[in-house]
């Protein structure tokens, strides 16, 4: 199975759980852009967004009606401010290099050859055709435009019927990073498992900038579902310590919160790791079923309420006073009673 890192898998799909049976490999044409007088995308890039481009081989032979639903969808689906703006290529010089273009941007394109050029040929365009295509996601939100520029590909793909069918593609994604930035709080957070070794140990976490430090972490993914999440264990107390105080712990924090796994840790652990596959979800990938209520057992409803086994439900109070527990709840409200 292909590793990819998960910066890689965010650039070229928009997410850390890639449809590999989908070719579409997305690039960053933030820098180009930053060349052109398209304000707006110059804008986004100048406060530090970013621009994802998608380029897709035959695209041109669609009719405008499609371009046109497709820009709806995105607006309506997506959420999207417009709809994606695309190029289209029109005049190709050798065979080889795009120079001349049509579509929404080519007005702010057309005089800078180099710039198109170079467009074509992140998008891996080795022999461009007038049909090839190139659509583009700004924004400075990473997060919302990485989820739009994802959903854009993914039905793009299938649209074009571009995506392979009755096949698994699988691949391993590495190189998860070990904290990220709370755009609420500006504070560094842990990314995902706290409880992972760092890349680099002790020193990463004392030298490095946290923002760039990796941690020991990998998912394994098949057609765009994340089968399992593992990761190699924190199981050096030093480590544990240094890598909580980053995120905003105290040593006392880690010895009172984690005091089993750190009490444990000092009489010494073998390095140690793993992953562990759901069946239900390998079930849900065989069966072709979009959904992983239909393969379960005992689905839940959006209410976390399971109506087969009729849970949750009311405990009687005789088993309420074998556990010791008093219930607290608020008086029941009264017809008339304010909201």
């Amino acid at each position: 199975f292909p590793r990819i890192a998960y910066d890689e898998a965010m650039l070229k799909y928009g997410s850390d759980k890639p449809d590999l049976r989908n070719p579409i490999k997305m690039f960053d044409a933030s820098d180009i852009f930053e060349q052109t007088d398209f304000v707006v995308f110059k804008k986004i890039v100048q406060q530090k967004g970013l621009v994802r481009a998608i380029p897709v081989k035959g695209a041109g032979k669609q009719p405008r009606s499609w371009f046109d639903k497709l820009g709806a969808w995105a607006m309506d689906e997506l959420k999207m401010p417009a709809p994606p703006a695309y190029i289209l290529a029109k005049d190709i010089r050798d065979g080889k290099q795009v120079v001349a273009l049509r579509g929404p941007l080519a007005k702010f394109l057309d005089s800078k050859p180099q710039l198109i050029g170079e467009l074509y040929t992140r998008g891996g365009f080795d022999a461009p055709t007038e049909h090839d295509a190139i659509f583009f996601v700004a924004g400075t939100d990473r997060n919302q435009l990485n989820r739009q520029a994802a959903a854009l590909r993914n039905r793009i793909g299938a649209d074009l019927n571009m995506t392979e069918t009755d096949v698994f593609k699988f691949c391993w994604i590495v190189d998860f990073p070990m904290y990220e930035l709370n755009p609420d709080t500006k504070k560094i957070e842990f990314s995902h498992n706290p409880f992972s070794m760092p890349q680099g140990g002790l020193d990463a976490l004392n030298t490095k900038d946290p923002l760039t430090i990796k941690a020991f972490q990998y998912d394994i993914v098949c057609n765009g579902v994340e089968l399992s999440s593992g990761a190699i264990r924190n199981h050096l107390p030093e480590v544990m310590v240094r890598a909580f105080e980053i995120a905003g712990y105290t040593r006392a924090d880690v010895e009172a919160r984690f005091a089993g796994l750190f009490n444990a840790f000092q009489y010494g652990a073998p390095p140690h790791g793993g992953s562990a596959p759901g069946i239900d979800r390998i079930v849900m990938l065989l069966a072709d079923e979009p959904n992983i209520r239909e393969v379960v057992a005992f689905p839940m409803n959006q209410q976390a309420q399971d109506l087969l086994m009729g849970a949750p439900a009311e405990v009687a109070p005789e088993r309420l006073k074998e556990l010791h527990i008093r219930l607290q709840l608020p008086p029941a409200k009264k017809p008339g009673d304010a909201v």
